[in-house]
């Protein structure tokens, strides 16, 4: 796949080319206590995926080979539409381009691994087909997004359950954050953290991500 075409869709027509996918960590009280985390407000931590790990609403995410267990994450994805480095959390409104439904699918066992010899989690989260992304829905005036709902359902069943206010660090501050330690440019998105009750998923299994506001994510685990 050629990087350079690689897109989401855009609500209302258009596409937007992917630069780079970023993803902050346990951004949400109750998943860092079900991971074994301290979820007092510390500094907020970052990974990465590859630009071609995206799967466009009603793609499949094949289930990847090396690992038994294969979590869902449902995440609300924020796109960067101009350039920006050390903005502050007031400026950070004016680089947003507009928000998405996304999963950040974690080969659990393998990070588990990972964090037990003191190595890096790529090859439990930039793996090929991890960050299905739904269609793009233009920032609105007014400010960022601070309150929705958030669900991802299984197979009709729901499996995670929340609301944006939980975040522990809100989208203003990510990108505050994110922005000291590299320089932000159109085509970022950054996948903000999902809730408690991640899960495994098998094959066969259709993953749907909804976020009130926004258009739904679909996805099937072949």
């Amino acid at each position: 796949m050629d990087i350079r075409h690689i897109s989401v869709p855009v609500i209302g027509g258009g596409a937007f080319p992917v630069r780079r996918i970023y993803c902050v960590g346990q951004n949400y009280r109750a998943h860092a206590l079900e991971m074994g985390s301290n979820p007092d407000r510390e500094r907020p931590f970052f990974f990465s995926k590859p630009a071609d790990a995206i799967v466009t609403d009603g793609g499949t995410v094949p289930y990847p080979p090396l690992t038994e267990r294969l979590d869902h994450e449902i995440e609300l994805v924020v796109a960067i539409g101009s350039a920006g480095a050390n903005v502050t959390d007031a400026d950070a409104a004016h680089i947003i381009f507009g928000y998405a439904v996304g999963l950040d699918m974690t080969r659990r066992d393998l990070q588990a691994a990972a964090r037990r010899a003191g190595r890096p989690w790529d090859m439990a989260k930039g793996f090929d087909h991890s960050a299905p992304c739904g269609a793009l829905t233009r920032a609105a005036a007014g400010g960022p997004m601070t309150h929705a709902a958030i669900r991802l359902l299984v197979n009709g069943a729901v499996r995670q359950s929340s609301d944006l206010s939980q975040l522990i660090w809100n989208v203003p501050e990510v990108i505050a954050e994110l922005s000291r330690y590299v320089a932000l440019k159109a085509g970022d998105l950054i996948y903000t953290g999902t809730p408690e009750n991640v899960g495994p998923v098998q094959r066969g299994d259709r993953l749907q991500g909804h976020i009130d506001g926004l258009t739904d994510l679909s996805v099937t685990i072949s």
